[in-house]
């Protein structure tokens, strides 16, 4: 019942309208992979400033992290770089969220709308819980959101812990 009650809790905080709660961040990112139909043969566009686990997660579906350089003055996913990236095989975006700083997805997915690009974002948003962008949470942008609750998180957990909020 108590994990029923966080995921009804944490979609609603995140602004999404389901969330799978899981053992750990890094399966969170496993289990988005899998639900967005990533595997074996496929690109995953994503950046190298991250933890392990955001490529590794990518590995384990039998996919390729395609890295693109960070934004120099934040820090974080360079969006003008994405559209030079994406191949017949790339099958999912990536973009990490660091340390509460968030990627505007919104300007992303203008990005490859302008482009005629249709392929899921999944938010690696491990270390942003309750970040906002353009007054909107955190979790609600992608088209799969993870999220980590490890102890030294920004909302750490007694142990390990993850979540995917998703419409």
């Amino acid at each position: 019942d108590e994990v029923y009650k966080f995921e009804d809790n944490f979609k609603k905080y995140c602004g999404a309208k389901y969330c799978i709660a899981v053992n750990s961040g890094t399966s969170a990112l496993h289990l988005a992979l899998l639900g967005a139909g990533v595997g074996e043969g496929d690109d995953v566009i994503t950046v190298p400033n991250s933890f392990v686990a955001t490529s590794w997660a990518i590995s384990y579906v039998g996919a390729t992290p395609v890295y693109v350089d960070i934004d120099p003055s934040t820090h974080l996913m360079d969006i003008s770089q994405i559209t030079s990236k994406i191949s017949e095989r790339t099958k999912a975006i990536m973009p990490v969220h660091l340390y509460g700083n968030v990627v505007d997805v919104q300007n992303l997915r203008k990005v490859l709308n302008a482009s005629g690009i249709d392929i899921p974002i999944i938010e690696d948003a491990a270390q942003a819980h309750g970040a906002t962008l353009y007054g909107k949470p955190v979790g609600s942008f992608g088209n799969l959101s993870c999220f980590s609750f490890y102890p030294g998180k920004n909302l750490g957990a007694y142990g390990e812990g993850g979540a995917v909020p998703t419409d």
